[in-house]
């Protein structure tokens, strides 16, 4: 019989992967020949995620977002005039319809949803074929897990230069799978990536979705680091800002995730993504927006290809009323970018010991027979890289933490090659790639600071520490005490 992801729902089971057998993953290589102890002692792997990382297409985090942050939105479902949803019914939804059909509903264990955001398909039908929008390489590719145990969403982006082996097609990048098969390949070759993890639903989000979000909801405002000017007549891209805390519409926002033209490419590229989402969660959860319902769910639904029914979009609804933003984590699938002696295109090389522990950590799904995760006891986490940037009103905030850190046995830390833009009141720890434990451990030496758990730290760090005004207040104590 089914298993049911909400409580009470008659959802249909779709033909998601099965477990794969030991004979299966050995003949897709073996993982001994794959070298974790020798990847990770090797300083040049590490160095190597300052090399272009993926582009990840913000719309499709977006979606995200919209279900996580926005969707405690819906709880006003009931004050808006009936509209036209996702699901098992084509046409409107009554107001009786979304109380029946949705809002009795719950999750009642942890789901995983895989979304892409795809790239316009620009290749017409063949005689006798319906055009298909969602038809196309997916830019981004997340695995989101909405988990009712702890309250918590996790997020975790995979570069679609992967390198994976794609039935029928072979050892290519995994942003073409969509292209191949759809979402069911897809999602087979996710599974079969990340140890066998369990994918329950999937979405697709065209362009236009994110552009179109932030025009509703009024413009987000950033900072901008630096001038960025780029044209792709193909994509119908055109990105002119200038540098400094500005308020972006949907187009400048659009260009100021995807520029990639600069400095560290599509690594800057992925960070600026999540402090965007930041800021438009901030600007979602302003009450004002509870009159902008009825056209945000228009944005999404025009943009959106999913398997999620009416029932489940609205238990996913309900769900987000219980999520705060410190209960969402975002992390990058950890790797290196191939070399060009290695392969003729370039290629994301997974970690193979980071994607364990991200999976074990964020997805609870254990590493195969044989790579168990021991934890680590303090020697081995002192020897991690740390970059300590500072966020405070002094200009010596991160020189007193580089030489607190000394004294506590770390020894491998690193300035920032900038100061945060601006201050802040709470010292933040970002686990960069995912490393909670190491950040964990950290924050027990930093009274009051805040875990952080996404990717917009340093690049070349494992942790970064970010230096707010809280830690200097500290100090005269923490001498003292010494």
């Amino acid at each position: 019989m089914a298993d049911n992801i909400f409580d009470s729902a008659n959802v249909k089971k779709g033909a998601f992967p099965t477990k794969r057998k030991a004979k299966q993953r050995a003949a897709s290589g073996s993982r001994s020949a794959r070298q974790h102890k020798k990847a990770m002692a090797n300083p040049s792997f590490k160095e190597n995620r300052l090399g272009k990382l993926v582009r990840w297409l913000s719309w499709g985090i977006t979606f995200s977002v919209a279900m996580t942050f926005s969707v405690g939105l819906g709880t006003t479902l009931a004050l808006v005039a009936p509209f036209r949803l996702l699901g098992e019914k084509d046409g409107p939804v009554s107001l009786p319809e979304l109380f029946q059909g949705g809002l009795r509903y719950g999750i009642s264990r942890p789901v995983n949803i895989i979304v892409m955001g795809v790239d316009l398909n620009l290749d017409k039908p063949e005689e006798g074929e319906t055009y298909d929008p969602f038809k196309s390489r997916s830019d981004t590719m997340l695995l989101v897990r909405l988990n009712p145990g702890n309250d918590r969403v996790s997020i975790l982006s995979i570069p679609r230069d992967t390198r994976v082996e794609i039935p029928d097609v072979g050892l290519t990048k995994i942003n073409s799978a969509n292209w191949w098969g759809g979402p069911d390949l897809v999602t087979e070759v996710v599974s079969k990536t990340l140890n066998d993890v369990q994918i329950d639903r999937y979405v697709r989000v065209s362009t236009g979705a994110f552009r179109e979000l932030v025009d509703v909801v009024g413009g987000v405002e950033v900072h901008v680091p630096f001038a960025m000017q780029y044209e792709d007549q193909t994509q119908k891209l055109k990105i002119d800002l200038k540098p400094g805390l500005q308020k972006l519409n949907g187009d400048e926002a659009e260009g100021f995730v995807r520029f990639r033209n600069k400095n560290l490419g599509d690594i800057g590229r992925a960070q600026r993504q999540q402090i965007l989402l930041r800021a438009l969660q901030k600007k979602m959860a302003n009450p004002a927006m509870l009159t902008r319902l009825p056209q945000i769910l228009s944005v999404l639904q025009k943009h959106i290809d999913s398997n999620l029914s009416v029932g489940e979009m609205l238990a996913l609804m309900q769900f987000g009323l219980q999520i705060n933003s410190e209960h969402l984590q975002m992390v990058l699938l950890p790797g290196r970018f191939s070399g060009p002696e290695e392969y003729e295109l370039s290629f994301w090389l997974m970690d193979l010991a980071g994607m364990d522990r991200v999976m074990q950590t964020y997805f609870e799904v254990s590493p195969p027979v044989g790579y168990e995760i021991v934890a680590r006891d303090p020697s081995q986490i002192q020897d991690i890289r740390i970059v300590v940037q500072n966020a405070s009103n002094s200009p010596d905030g991160d020189t007193v933490m580089v030489e607190y850190l000394q004294r506590q046995g770390f020894s491998n830390i690193h300035y920032a090659d900038e100061d945060w833009p601006h201050s802040i009141a709470k010292t933040q720890v970002i686990p960069q790639w995912g490393d909670l434990e190491s950040a964990e451990y950290l924050q027990t030496l930093l009274p009051d600071s805040q875990l952080l758990a996404n990717s917009t730290g340093d690049l070349g760090s494992d942790l970064t520490i970010r230096v707010g005004q809280d830690w200097l207040q500290q100090q005269p104590a923490s001498s003292s005490d010494s």
